[in-house]
């Protein structure tokens, strides 16, 4: 068989994917016979394209199922998308605009069945990408959070919650977006840093006096000062002790308001009075319910100013802000305008500024759900890795708001609330049923569906995604199917920290409060991938590489592995593409190891002279996949591939494959080779989860198999005891090699000739087996024990045991007396001065003990160092 002098992954790769597609090696159905391993992917927006931090999430999982498909277990990773509503809405909206069309001139069903239109063209292409990647999920089973069964799923919870009290409809404070007019989950609002404004307005005080005086309020949103209704003070702030009870007037508008004291404001920032306006900041919300004060909303959805301004009616709230300030300076009532860093809350969706509003939503109860959810990751009977995330998750879950889960858009589960003619409304899983509900509460009997109206709005998109582990399953449309029994509660998530609460807080929740049980068991949080100057990388900023071109450049293995060399869970990646390169590397390596091992020729009848190269070997894997196991086992993938990739590029292919490589245009024993190709196909097993592709061909290219021995599918190294003895031994034959490689190269010999060797020892039992090993690998000609030292040699000591190579005839003796004669004279000047400072009474009274120690160190090191250079000059 000819072998490619090159590993060519694509070809590899497009062969391989197929093979396993074709097989239905993917593909899972329940069975009792075997241990379910379940992942559900975190269902990517429909809207999206493949990203790094996708690349890097899917990896892992994938790592996780090709591991448990391998250890026998029915391995199920369940695919699928998320609606979005508000992106998918978004890119709909543009492609109508594209064509001319209006949203506001069609009708939500004409909308909808343009949304279904794009979605079908255009939706779920990250899936196919993630094939690229090698993703081995069970496509049969992608879901749509939209399709059918799952929408259904999430009516049926809404009612539920709604009847058992924990949905109702209310004012309250929320995230709005005035281009969208929409409410948006904090998820979906993006922080931008920015310099903003600071206005210092002057407001009269109430009084009789004939001289007025005023209060300095400093502001950001000069607009919403018609919407005042109070300035508050600390009480314990003496500047206003003598306004507290009094009243004010708002600037221009002349009404008067009052001055209330609360330890809510800071005495430090900005004047120390703060205008309280309740219908349009959160903080001030809450400030006005504690004091029973008014709520007075001047915004229309659009953000423009509404009658309840009294000023600039109709005006945008940006374009009245600019028309205030100008007022304001005319009136004298601006003392000055200062400008400081500040943060932006911007709309995922259109890039409009948040305005926190007031708005009729639909809400969530959220106390009762996430005591479960709380007590179960505490206990760790669901456990987060790493744990340092757990306090986050506490921290959150303890202080708990209500949801809102109403949206105003077109594009998602629309809201199952019908209004009667009289206002109020009946909730229900369909039409039909909330006509039979609306006859019962109004008493009328002659009630027709024409008399009902559904609520316009549709549920947040989290709404849907909460119940993912469960509705995949179809775990609402028949509770008791045979893959909801076999698959739930899966086994572990991958997903980004960002989202802790948002969406793995809401999965638990769901689980406890429709299954009685928790979702997962393991939450594995990855950190975020960001440029090599700590920035998240993103489209906007030109810092993200295209994962597919990578994937072309490197082959997927060569980006998998690199994705992994340096992302432990929970940090960071600061992705280098020199990483990746290193993973292609990695790639090389290993095939050219193939190719190694396959060119030998076999000779049956010669001895086997690598016994000891074979028992360490066979040791040392065990050792290794004891140490692979255990980083799976705590979830330390990186550390498990780094782990992976030392068994591979040093022990087996540096340290083995030179041990046992039979002499040039010679052939190899039988039983070398048997062992060899045993051994490889064990690395290609613990390496295959990592890089699948290359492993796959070379685990077909290595020897005949039979039409579904495949490596995808073939069974997982077991456990098995170690020799520490043996392998310590080896660890100590190889440091002695590298020494002898060290002094050839500070001595300039050339690789090719070859040395001589004494060893000092105190017991040379042990060591017979491995002079082979040392001669080959360091091109040794004559070893012997000896007693004394040896004259004209240089020694170096290892474990206890001194060994010495003879320079007669391998260097220049007068320039190497030279240079150790420089090296001594240098050694000896720097501990002098250490010495200088270890006499001084003062450094050593006052510094701390750690340094001292240091000190010291540095003393005895140099004295040893001055000792050997004398013992290899006194040898010359």
């Amino acid at each position: 068989m000819s072998i490619a002098k090159k590993y060519s992954p694509k070809e590899v790769e497009e062969k391989w994917y197929s093979s396993w597609m074709e097989r239905g090696f993917f593909r899972s159905t329940p069975n009792p016979k075997k241990e379910p391993y379940t992942i559900v992917i975190p269902p990517p927006n429909v809207t999206g394209v493949l990203h790094m931090g996708h690349m890097l999430n899917n990896t892992i999982q994938d790592v996780l199922i090709r591991r448990a498909r391998m250890q026998g277990k029915e391995a199920c990773w369940v695919p699928g998308t998320d609606h979005a509503s508000i992106a998918t809405e978004a890119k709909v909206v543009a492609m109508l605009k594209e064509r001319g069309i209006e949203k506001k001139d069609i009708t939500r069903e004409e909308f909808l069945k343009y949304a279904w239109e794009w979605k079908e063209k255009y939706g779920g292409i990250i899936l196919e990408q993630l094939k690229k990647l090698g993703a081995s999920c069970d496509w049969d089973r992608t879901r749509f959070t939209m399709e059918e069964d799952l929408s259904a799923a999430v009516i049926e919870v809404f009612v539920d919650l709604y009847r058992k009290g924990q949905i109702y409809r209310g004012v309250r404070m929320v995230n709005w977006d005035p281009q969208g007019k929409t409410a948006l989950s904090d998820e979906e609002v993006i922080p931008k840093e920015t310099m903003a404004k600071m206005y210092h307005l002057k407001y009269e005080v109430v009084s009789d006096n004939a001289e007025k005086t005023y209060i300095t309020v400093a502001t950001s949103r000069p607009e919403t000062i018609m919407a005042d209704v109070a300035v508050a003070v600390n009480p314990n702030d003496e500047r206003y002790k003598h306004l507290h009870g009094k009243s004010v007037r708002i600037p221009l508008l002349g009404k008067e308001i009052p001055v209330i004291v609360d330890e809510y404001v800071s005495i430090e920032f900005g004047t120390g009075a703060l205008k309280v306006t309740p219908a349009h900041d959160l903080n001030d919300y809450e400030l006005g319910q504690k004091h029973n004060l008014p709520t007075i909303d001047i915004l229309n959805d659009d953000g423009s100013l509404n009658e309840k301004a009294q000023l600039y009616i109709g005006q945008d709230r940006f374009a009245a802000r600019r028309n205030i300030v100008k007022d304001l300076q005319e009136a004298e009532l601006l003392v000055k305008i200062d400008e400081y860093p500040s943060v932006l809350q911007t709309s995922e969706r259109t890039g409009a500024v948040i305005e926190p509003r007031l708005s009729m939503q639909w809400w969530c109860k959220m106390d009762k759900m996430a005591k479960p959810a709380l007590e179960s990751v505490m206990e760790d009977q669901i456990r987060l890795h790493p744990p340092k995330f757990k306090n986050m998750y506490r921290s959150w879950m303890e202080n708990v708001r209500d949801w809102c889960v109403s949206r105003q858009l077109w594009w998602g589960q629309q809201i199952p609330a019908y209004y009667l003619p009289d206002g109020s409304f009946v909730v229900a899983t369909n039409a039909e049923e909330a006509l039979e509900l609306a006859r019962k509460q109004s008493g009328n009997a002659d009630l027709q569906l024409t008399d009902l109206r559904q609520d316009e709005d549709v549920l947040d998109t989290w709404f849907s995604s909460w119940l993912w582990p469960i509705s995949v399953f179809d775990g609402f449309k028949d509770p008791d199917n045979k893959d909801i029994l076999y698959y739930y509660p899966t086994n572990d998530l991958v997903t980004a920290p960002e989202i802790l609460f948002f969406w793995v807080a809401r999965m638990i929740m769901a689980g406890f409060e429709f299954r009685n049980e928790m979702p997962f068991r393991n939450v594995y949080l990855t950190g975020i991938v960001r440029d090599a100057q700590g920035r998240k990388m993103s489209k906007s900023l030109g810092n993200s590489p295209d994962p597919l071109d990578l994937i072309d450049q490197y082959g997927a293995d060569g980006v998998r592995a690199g994705m992994l060399f340096s992302s432990p869970a929970g940090n960071d990646l600061l992705f280098d593409e020199k990483l990746v390169e290193q993973g292609r590397n990695f790639s090389n390596k290993i095939w050219n190891a193939f190719r190694l091992i396959k060119g030998w020729e076999v000779d049956e009848n010669l001895p086997c002279p690598n016994e000891t190269a074979i028992k360490w070997f066979e040791s040392r894997f065990n050792e290794a996949f004891a140490q692979i196991e255990d980083h799976f086992e705590k979830f330390r993938i990186s550390d498990a591939l780094l782990a992976v990739y030392k068994l591979v590029w040093d022990d087996f292919c540096s340290n083995y494959l030179e041990m046992i490589k039979p002499a040039y245009q010679q052939p190899i024993d039988k039983q070398t080779i048997d062992a060899t190709v045993g051994f490889l196909e064990k690395v290609l097993k613990v390496l295959h989860p990592f890089m699948p592709f290359i492993t796959e061909e070379i685990w077909h290219d290595l020897k005949e198999r039979k039409e579904k021995e495949y490596l995808i599918v073939s069974a997982w190294p077991k456990k098995d005891t170690f020799d520490k003895k043996l392998n310590a031994r080896m660890d100590s034959v190889l440091k002695v090699v590298a020494a002898i490689r060290n002094i050839r190269n500070s001595k300039n010999i050339p690789q090719t000739k070859a040395l001589d060797l004494s060893i000092k020892v105190m017991n040379q039992d042990g060591y017979e087996s491995f002079l082979s090993i040392i001669r080959k690998l360091a091109n040794i000609n004559e070893v012997q024990f000896v007693k004394e030292n040896v004259d004209g040699a240089i020694s170096f000591v290892e474990a206890g045991d001194e060994f010495f190579i003879p320079m007669e005839g391998n260097i220049d003796v007068a320039a190497e007396r030279e240079r150790l004669q420089k090296e001594l004279e240098y050694t000896k000047g720097f501990l002098m001065s250490v010495s200088k400072k270890l006499s001084n009474e003062r450094f050593v009274s006052g510094a701390p003990e750690s340094v001292i120690a240091n000190e010291r160190k540095k003393m005895a090191d140099a004295e040893a160092k001055i000792n050997a250079i004398e013992q290899s000059l006194a040898s010359l």
